[in-house]
């Protein structure tokens, strides 16, 4: 099915609507990104996506259903009109309110066929998380959840070692021949892991991995970098970073002897010190340069990365959302990328 089919009732990706239009420069000056005509792709599938993916862990969390649905509503209507707004959740998210509440959402504004959903099928504390069995009934439970009868991108939320890996790709193989699943992802697979998952899938001729959700933004880098992006280099996936502001730290709310009411505040002091020093420098003084916070910097030096189609970032309120979503106008210089990145080394 191609974008065009959105009109009648096909895979959300490209669609009309009455959002306003954006200029396509996202990909620009940003070799090795996924997209198509300048739009970010998922590769390996049709669904070309904003490049801010919005976080829905904080949905029934720090954010409750009427906070939570304002901030779905002020995403939706920033979102440029040639690509579909991209929500991120998974069910293990309050135990399943974050679902229920983005399904809820979607199905009161009757936006479901604008959206490209991805959920998780999470662990838990079940034995092998990750069998045929367990994943068929959170897939059931996801479906339910959101109010859909299909599910865009579905994760296996962490990797699981108990359960052989062609026992659970032929699960999300079948889900993905019954139409409930469109594409199916990883998440917190360790590079070798990944390897053998994508072989695995090949060797079975089953669905394979088109994604991978992983940590990675300015402040956390080897572990990506060193190994992990090689290996969806080389398959032609797409990355979706997750924690794309270091918990906070990168929105330079977090500096030193500054006290913030934020549960993820501690984790954000962590990254202080001489590097996070001259990362929240770096990010100041582009910042400053285009008149934009310096949330927007970072989400956007992190989606210029090569194989990155978009950072994962969540708002718990409209005014948070309000300092990420400059990031889809925002184009950074050669020379800003360079020092950005120098900065984090």
């Amino acid at each position: 099915m191609s974008p065009g089919d959105l009109a009648s009732g096909g895979c959300p990706g490209s669609r009309a609507g009455p959002r306003r239009s954006h200029p396509s420069h996202v990909a620009q000056g940003a070799p090795g990104r996924p997209s198509v005509g300048g739009m970010p792709l998922i590769p390996r599938t049709d669904l070309t996506v904003s490049d801010l993916c919005l976080g829905g862990n904080v949905f029934g969390w720090t954010a409750d259903e009427a906070t939570s649905y304002a901030v779905l509503d002020r995403y939706l209507d920033a979102t440029p009109s040639t690509v579909a707004p991209f929500v991120d959740t998974a069910e293990m998210y309050g135990e399943g309110t974050s679902e229920r509440i983005l399904g809820a959402w979607m199905a009161d504004r009757g936006v479901r066929d604008r959206i490209v959903v991805a959920t998780k099928a999470s662990p838990g504390r079940k034995e092998h998380p990750l069998s045929a069995g367990e994943i068929r009934s959170a897939a059931e439970r996801s479906l339910r959840n959101l109010r859909t009868d299909v599910i865009d991108l579905y994760y296996a939320h962490y990797d699981d070692a108990t359960t052989p890996l062609e026992e659970t790709l032929t699960a999300f193989d079948e889900l993905v021949q019954a139409g409930k699943v469109r594409h199916v992802a990883a998440s917190n697979y360790s590079a070798a892991r990944l390897t053998e998952a994508l072989a695995t899938a090949e060797r079975a001729g089953t669905t394979g991995y088109v994604a991978l959700q992983t940590h990675y933004n300015l402040m956390e880098r080897p572990a990506f970098e060193a190994e992990l992006r090689d290996v969806v280099t080389a398959a032609g996936m797409g990355v979706l970073p997750y924690f794309a502001l270091a918990k906070g730290y990168l929105t330079g709310k977090y500096r030193a002897g500054e006290q913030i009411d934020s549960p993820r505040a501690k984790g954000a002091a962590a990254y202080g010190g001489e590097r996070g020093d001259r990362v929240l420098a770096a990010l100041g003084q582009v910042a400053d340069e285009h008149g934009v916070p310096m949330a927007a910097v970072a989400l956007r030096w992190l989606a210029d990365q090569p194989t990155v189609v978009a950072p994962i970032a969540s708002g718990r309120t409209v005014e948070q959302l309000a300092d990420l979503l400059p990031m889809q106008d925002l184009e950074l210089t050669a020379a800003q990328r360079q020092l950005l990145t120098e900065a984090g080394e």
